[in-house]
């Protein structure tokens, strides 16, 4: 059996973050492979939109409200269930030093990133003992290493991968494999704009480097990572852009 006869038709998977950036190229990617998808996101009139492009199931839900998960985990089972769950909803907000730190930006990034993919795992976690399937949780190299103005993401991408690493612990036994994908430097419409606050400073963010990730790029390594055979874990998947060798060493033309 090959990786890709594992079987792709036979395969389903929920993805948070489904409206935008690396969730809506996921859930494009594993459509084009076959899978049924359900598509989650908040924003429901553009989640409708890329569902109807794709083919997609889509399911408007905040994974960081506890109502919206029950709805959401009943809705997945009345449509045949899952053997996979892609958390990659979450986000950062504001660069603020720790001395200025602004609790609602916390707040955000503790909720989005920490409470929701914990609450949707626990909600879904019975039906995937089942099937002895996937959770993959989309964390980033933030988790990895701190820096000035990041403590609060800092916090939040630590916390899940630490979370996503007792996982794997907690669910061998029944079958589950746990997988982390810790994305660099990716460029996409909508992070470091919601970051930051304003077109130009996200634009800096990018300004001379000449080829950082795409939203496809961590698409294809999560479609990948999921669709290898049940055997095979990929525990954790640093991936970056070849300019950035580490979070601080990043090169930008003329620098």
């Amino acid at each position: 059996m090959t990786i890709w006869e594992n079987t792709s038709s036979n395969r389903s998977a929920v993805v948070t973050g489904a409206s935008s950036g690396i969730g809506q190229a996921t859930v494009r990617a594993l459509r084009a492979q076959g899978w049924t998808v359900f598509a989650v996101a908040r924003r429901a009139e553009r989640l409708e939109a890329h569902a109807q492009e794709t083919g997609a199931i889509a399911i408007p839900a905040d994974v960081s409200n506890q109502t919206d998960v029950d709805s959401l985990a009943l809705a997945v089972a009345e449509h045949g269930g899952a053997d996979t769950l892609i958390n990659v909803a979450g986000g950062a907000r504001g660069t603020d030093y720790w001395a200025d730190a602004v609790d609602e930006d916390w707040e955000f990034m503790l909720q989005s990133n920490v409470m929701g993919t914990m609450r949707l795992t626990r909600a879904l976690l019975p039906s995937l003992r089942k099937v002895h399937g996937t959770v993959l949780n989309l964390t980033s190299t933030a988790a990895l290493a701190s820096y000035e103005g990041g403590s609060g993401y800092n916090a939040a991408k630590a916390a899940q991968s630490a979370m996503t690493q007792a996982l794997r612990l907690e669910e061998v036994e029944h079958g589950i494999r746990v997988i982390e994908v810790l994305p660099g430097l990716v460029q996409t419409e909508e992070f470091s704009l919601r970051r930051l606050g304003n077109q130009q400073a996200a634009d800096n963010v990018y300004a001379g480097v000449e080829q950082p990730l795409t939203a496809d790029d961590v698409a294809e390594v999560i479609r990948y990572a999921v669709s290898a055979p049940a055997h095979v874990n990929l525990d954790q998947i640093v991936i970056r852009p070849q300019a950035q060798a580490a979070n601080h060493k990043l090169i930008r033309t003329g620098n």
